[in-house]
């Protein structure tokens, strides 16, 4: 790395994963960071924690393996070894009166054969879902409603019952309004070039992009289907991160709320946070939609006004321990539940069948959570923690039998937890980051913008710190060629 460019100075405003993601990148190339966060910890939605003495997450739980981005991280600071795949896969849905088998051979709840679906729907579901084959091929356009689209296709109850537990709670979200294109580009890509909905799901499962078996886990894992964990938690990963970052010589401030970002005259960025400034060559903001539309009203007035657009969902996590003594044998890693059915939760992961480390490091609990609420359910969220727990117990008693007192219980609360990704989303942050871009010296980072799971905000993260410290390089070059012509051609 150039001398010169060892001596910039970038700002990422907020510690959750992705700016903890590109703080990391930044200071690996050599660059002199400070990480702002405003409240009182690092991780954003990543949260270990324990219940009973047991070691739980009470945020995100999994990463995506497929993807490498945040396998790689983990890696790269010293959590490789503590990798761990789920010890079970198998999961269920709570429909019809009844926990069902996970079917297989679907993508994000879009069947690839009727025939799998004979236990979750009923004779007319299984008869619109082969509908498909019959009906011509459909104009899809530059984007439209996985829910609408594949309800058009194979009926209103395959998205009610599969689609909208699966990839609904993947978002938090309604299937009738996320993005097909947002959501799953791939499917989406396979539907443009195929004359069925069918044929596109066997074209996606050809390609190697089936949507995971760990379909519980994925919904209650706040965005993120999951394949591998960390032993001792997820949400291990942000303090190791954090510790990298500072062995590197970042400095890392929490309690540090950034109130205002300015572009001076000479290029420089003041940034004010806990009533200090700060000088910067750079700024990556890697906050939430709403608090980087604030701080970017005055030097990106466009972005600050798509990125004001963009609404969130509420949810809640319950975790309850039992007495390992007193719970009967329960099936799988846990369930996902319809809201089409009028329950109070939406899924459930019995984390200590799922996870090892969690039965080891309290073999006399049996560990679980529940989640509640979703887009448009706010309400349920903000219930007494009593409430919820109450409420998770009647619904854990008629989905799975089980009817023990809880040792212990907690509630975490995720408000504005999950941006939404609607139809028309990639097309706004296409807009933004094309506003971002303008400014010299400016980038975004999040869940906002390339997905909601962790290796995708970890990707959102790197490509920020990426493009900042290109930006960089350019500039050293341009200054070189101006000041030495011709230096580094060949005569």
């Amino acid at each position: 790395m150039n001398a010169d460019t060892r001596t910039r100075h970038v700002v990422v405003v907020g510690g959750g994963i992705a700016g903890l993601a590109a703080a990391h990148r930044l200071v690996s190339a050599g660059l002199r960071v400070t990480l702002l966060e405003g409240g009182d910890r690092l991780g954003g939605k990543l949260l270990a924690g324990e219940i009973a003495g047991a070691p739980v997450d009470l945020g995100a739980e999994s990463l995506l393996a497929r993807r490498p981005e945040a396998i790689a991280l983990a890696r790269a600071v010293g959590l490789g070894d503590r990798l761990r795949p789920p010890a079970t896969t198998t999961a269920s849905v709570w429909t019809r009166g009844a926990l069902r088998p996970m079917p297989k051979g679907h993508v994000m709840g879009v069947p690839g054969d009727a025939a799998a679906l004979t236990e979750l729907l009923s004779d007319e579901g299984l008869r619109q879902v082969a509908r498909d084959r019959e009906l011509p091929p459909a104009e899809i356009g530059e984007d439209i409603a996985i829910g609408a689209y594949v309800a058009e296709r194979m009926g209103h109850e395959v998205v009610d019952r599969l689609v909208e537990p699966l990839l609904g709670g993947v978002y938090a979200g309604d299937a009738y309004r996320i993005s097909m294109r947002a959501a799953v580009p791939a499917l989406f890509a396979a539907a443009c070039t195929h004359p069925t909905l069918t044929d596109a799901v066997h074209a996606v499962q050809r390609a190697g992009a089936a949507t995971p078996s760990d379909a519980a886990g994925a919904a209650t894992g706040l965005g993120g289907s999951a394949f591998l964990g960390i032993e001792g938690g997820i949400g291990t990963l942000p303090e190791a991160v954090a510790t990298a970052i500072r062995s590197a010589g970042g400095e890392i401030l929490t309690l540090m709320p950034v109130t205002e970002l300015r572009r001076a005259v000479d290029g420089q960025w003041r940034v004010a946070a806990g009533g200090r400034e700060f000088l910067a060559d750079a700024v990556v903001v890697a906050a939430p939609a709403w608090a980087a539309a604030e701080l970017l009203a005055a030097e990106a007035p466009v972005a600050a006004r798509e990125l004001g657009t963009v609404e969130y969902a509420s949810m809640a996590l319950v975790t309850l321990a039992f007495r390992r003594q007193d719970v009967r044998a329960l099936p799988g890693s846990g369930f996902l539940v319809p809201p089409v059915d009028g329950h109070t939760i939406k899924a459930s992961t019995f984390s200590s069948q799922k996870w090892q480390w969690v039965a080891d490091g309290a073999p006399d609990l049996f560990v679980l959570r529940t989640s509640v609420g979703r887009y448009g359910e706010e309400e349920q969220v903000f219930r007494d923690d009593a409430d919820l727990v109450e409420a998770s117990l009647k619904d854990l008693a008629a989905a799975a039998g089980l009817t023990a007192k809880p040792v212990a219980t907690t509630v975490t609360r995720w408000t504005g937890g999950l941006p939404q990704y609607p139809v028309g989303h990639l097309a706004r942050v296409a807009r933004i980051h094309d506003a971002v871009a303008e400014v010299p010296g400016l980038r975004v980072a999040g869940a906002v913008y390339e997905g909601v799971g962790i290796p995708a905000c970890v990707a959102s993260g790197h490509r920020a710190a990426d493009e900042i410290a290109a930006g960089f390089a350019d500039e050293i070059i341009a200054t070189s060629e101006t000041t030495h012509p011709g230096a580094g051609h060949c005569p």
